[in-house]
């Protein structure tokens, strides 16, 4: 069994921020991958950033120079730092993992992200 469990969603002005976390526990040999998505009311599920098992990030468009991905191995745990967030960033994040050589995948069960004035 494994669960992702996501934190750090909730409510925030315009130009505010916010740290998310998704913790891995269960039956997970090595995690590979680990990647942050997204998907607002009406729209598909889009990756917003993703991070490589030794520290190496990508960015989605729409997170570059705003948002930044870490991640704390020793806890299985990864983080989404969103700063200067707009309306449009409104959606609920998942936390996604890549893991046991690629045999395995799984998915967070997502936390709402509202950006409101």
């Amino acid at each position: 069994q494994v669960q992702l469990v996501e934190s750090g969603g909730g409510s925030v002005q315009p130009g505010g921020s916010l740290r998310l976390s998704c913790a891995a526990s269960g039956n997970i040999f090595r995690i590979e991958t680990m990647r942050w998505y997204r998907q607002a009311l009406g729209k598909q599920r889009e990756l917003v950033a993703g991070i490589g098992s030794s520290g190496i990030t990508n960015y989605s468009d729409l997170a570059k120079g705003r948002f930044t991905i870490s991640r704390d191995n020793a806890k299985n745990t990864m983080y989404l730092e969103m700063n200067s967030l707009r309306s449009d960033d409104t959606a609920v994040y998942y936390c996604y993992v890549l893991a046991d050589g690629g045999r395995n995948s799984y998915w967070g069960q997502g936390t709402q992200v509202t950006v409101s004035s």
